[in-house]
């Protein structure tokens, strides 16, 4: 059975991949022998991360890309081509999150921001893999995994966080459809919605008390996640045993949304 995850030959690229769940998805990844690249846009993380990965023996690679640039990220997937001569998955993990605020203050600026990365850069990422992927399919080479990283906001109301919550949807949509879209071709998609994870982007969270008495205090686990606990998911969707599971919404927050 350990042979069904065994990564050896496979490369994935994880965007936002130097903290979080991206980093913990990569790591997944690099200790069951795939080649991983990670992009980020700051370069001193991406460096750190990559440092870590390496520890677990395999090819790393690492590149400064935005994904709200469509012509950085098809040049930087292009790259990782031309370099490793396949993809085999993608995650769009790459996201920022805008100052929570009602829905009578957000601007149209707040929204296009967050929509570039949140929204346009996922499609750009799974859409220039998929190409490849594609390619690939053509010579008898099929199969490939594409994941969206959502959020638990898709699912679940929170006041404030209507910008940030619209562009969580839209993956889950976005990524359903790629699933049906692709799957002729071998090709699986899937979202991921993470709870109340630490990491860059929820540090400013992590210590404030009242927040972790209404909001981590309802979390039946009882804790924040941590970036490990998305290892074993990108593990499998990247692995053979996945191959039939595509157009999934996948959970993962410690029952939060149940509870």
């Amino acid at each position: 059975m350990a042979s069904l995850f065994d990564l050896t030959g496979k490369v994935a690229l994880v965007t936002g991949g130097n903290n979080g769940i991206g980093l913990g998805m990569a790591e997944g990844l690099a200790q069951h022998g795939a080649t991983v690249v990670i992009w980020g846009t700051n370069a001193e993380r991406n460096a750190a991360a990559a440092e870590t990965l390496r520890k677990h023996g395999g090819e790393v690679r690492h590149a400064q890309v935005d994904v709200s640039d469509e012509a950085a990220v098809a040049s930087g997937v292009q790259a990782i081509v031309d370099e490793f001569g396949r993809i085999d998955q993608a995650i769009a993990n790459a996201a920022i999150s805008i100052s929570r605020k009602s829905v009578f203050e957000i601007t149209e600026d707040d929204f296009r921001r967050i929509e570039a990365v949140n929204v346009h850069g996922v499609l750009f990422t799974l859409r220039e893999a998929a190409k490849h992927m594609i390619a690939r399919h053509e010579t008898g080479d099929s199969g490939g995994s594409l994941i969206g990283i959502s959020s638990t906001s898709a699912i679940h109301g929170a006041a404030r966080n209507e910008h940030y919550a619209a562009t969580k949807g839209a993956v889950v949509t976005m990524i359903r459809a790629m699933a049906v879209e692709l799957a002729r071709y071998g090709i699986t998609a899937n979202s991921i919605l993470p709870g109340w994870t630490r990491s860059g982007m929820t540090e400013g969270l992590q210590g404030w008390d009242k927040f972790t008495e209404a909001v981590i205090g309802r979390v039946p686990r009882g804790d924040w996640l941590d970036g490990s606990d998305f290892a074993a998911i990108a593990v499998y969707f990247a692995s053979r045993g996945s191959r039939n599971h595509t157009g999934d919404t996948i959970v993962i927050d410690g029952g939060y949304t149940i509870y």
